[in-house]
């Protein structure tokens, strides 16, 4: 199996094939003619000596000096040098490697002006498992991820360093050792590998994907919390959210539907009140404008994927250039600011159900604290004190980053996207959900022991699962081994794999 690259049809699943996954891309012959009629154009264009941005003139503040031939030879190699300027540890390799997919993307549109030779590499970088070294930090989204892509693009210079075969490798070694020829750069090579905000949107793709996931399980904590407070099941009835129109939020009240069906509280057996907290009954509301937040921020991030990111483009057809920032990574960075918003709103109701579980005066007759032995025994208390704690480190990760542009290269660059750092905090946010959600599931798992009521196939089938893994709290214990455990099933989603199985897909 292999993954077309055209141009256009890069999906976040696509993105998840070939960052995570390893699945192996190609290039559309369409986009091959593509790629090298652009670039006849552009050779052209430098033997009748027109004057274009960043082929023959500098960037940014220096785009009005112009180059002399032997300065064009030399400059796109100074300028990968001077823009690998990140810092920190290394990426993930599915982020860069999902940044080399989006820029192939990029260039199989045929206004980069690249040659033909430098998309091909990224290719089989890709497919033989070479994969840059590139620090974390120094991108502020706008010109694109300049520092990470110049990372990426030292190796088609043989210099940079490299991970292979699980080892990180001088760069022209790894590129050796895969047999992968060195293309070289020559004009315009550099800046068309990396003026495009490709990383960030990678990122913002694998976020999305792993957010969607953990949505659904959200809806599944929320089932088995809401069978064992003995919820009115009225609010999650789909005809109810229909009137409204939220397609989110149907949605939602059609999964938990899905999962508590059959359950004694569903079928009117077991007696419940005539309105629940807002933290029950508002579930299918607040889950459901997350779903529709991330509906939206996948929209943009595959509009993104699909586009020409890059300064200048060319246009054959025409014989034109045209500069401009179509670099600019607000149009992705701004919905993902949402996007982590919208995780750290559902923690919140996660851990607000988690209390009503806990508290004596709100469980509707569970025992305090979620244990038997209450006094000698604390049972789940310092759980949700764990759970506080990730809530509040998501509450800080949830200012925007979208509005915090600092001006740079002589006020040239003087609004850019801090998109990188939504990208990197959106992850934070996500890493901390799991651990909040993996706390619910636990507690709601040890509240429907203390229930003698039939539940939905669903809740059952997530009870199985935990239960696997984390065992009834029957004495006190040290909870710091379930806690991260229960994180790591959630993160794994076997409980969501297990459950949609009994009640099909909860999309």
């Amino acid at each position: 199996m292999s993954i077309i690259i055209s141009g256009a049809e890069l999906t976040i699943e696509k993105v998840v094939d070939v960052a995570r996954n390893r699945v192996k891309v190609s290039l559309d012959p369409m986009a091959v003619e593509r790629i090298i009629k652009c670039r006849q154009m552009l050779e052209r264009k430098i033997s009748s000596n027109e004057i274009m941005y960043g082929v023959n003139t500098g960037i940014g503040e220096f785009s009005e000096v112009v180059l002399d031939d032997d300065q064009v030879k030399d400059f796109q190699k100074y300028l990968i040098y001077n823009h690998a300027a990140g810092i920190g540890d290394a990426m993930p390799e599915e982020y860069v490697r999902g940044a080399m997919l989006g820029r192939i993307n990029v260039h199989a549109h045929g206004n980069s002006g690249i040659r033909l030779e430098i998309t091909q590499t990224l290719v089989e970088m890709l497919n033989k498992g070479v994969t840059p070294f590139v620090c974390q930090k120094g991108s502020v989204g706008a010109s694109g991820d300049l520092a990470p892509m110049s990372q990426i693009a030292l190796l088609l210079m043989g210099e940079g360093k490299a991970f292979y075969k699980d080892e990180l490798l001088e760069g022209k070694n790894a590129m050796e050792k895969a047999k992968i020829p060195i293309p070289g750069l020559k004009a315009r090579d550099g800046l068309g590998t990396i003026n495009g905000s490709n990383v960030l949107t990678a990122m913002s793709a694998l976020f999305l994907f792993d957010a969607n996931n953990w949505l659904k399980q959200a809806e599944i904590a929320a089932s088995m919390s809401l069978e064992a407070l003995k919820a009115n099941m009225g609010p999650y009835t789909a005809k109810l959210h229909e009137v409204r129109g939220f397609k989110g939020a149907i949605r939602s009240a059609l999964a938990i539907g899905k999962l508590v069906d059959n359950g004694d509280l569903k079928t009117g057996k077991v007696k419940c009140k005539v309105q629940d907290a807002y933290s029950m009954r508002s579930t299918p509301q607040v889950i459901g404008a997350a779903h529709d937040a991330l509906d939206y921020a996948r929209s943009q991030v595959e509009i993104e994927l699909n586009g020409v990111g890059d300064n200048p483009i060319f246009f054959p057809d025409e014989n034109i250039q045209l500069s401009g920032a179509n670099f600019q990574g607000t149009p992705v960075s701004l919905p993902m600011d949402m996007a982590g918003i919208a995780i750290t709103m559902v923690s919140v109701l996660s851990e607000r159900r988690m209390n009503r579980l806990n508290n004596p005066a709100l469980s509707v007759g569970l025992p305090p604290f979620l244990t038997k032995g209450a006094g000698l025994f604390s049972g789940m208390m310092l759980s949700q004190y764990t759970a506080d704690m990730q809530i509040v480190e998501q509450r800080i990760l949830s200012a925007p980053a979208s509005i915090q542009s600092i001006p740079a290269a002589a006020d040239q660059e003087d609004f850019v996207s801090m998109g990188m750092n939504t990208a990197i905090k959106n992850f934070q946010i996500l890493d901390n959900a799991y651990g909040i959600l993996g706390i619910e599931l636990m507690a709601a798992a040890q509240a429907l022991d203390f229930r003698d009521y039939k539940f939905g196939n669903g809740v059952i089938k997530a009870k199985e699962v935990i239960r696997k893994y984390v065992e009834y709290l029957d004495i006190d214990r040290p909870l710091y081994k379930d806690h991260n455990t229960m994180k790591e099933l959630v993160k794994s989603c076997e409980i969501l794999t297990e459950v949609e199985q009994v009640t099909g897909s909860l999309q």
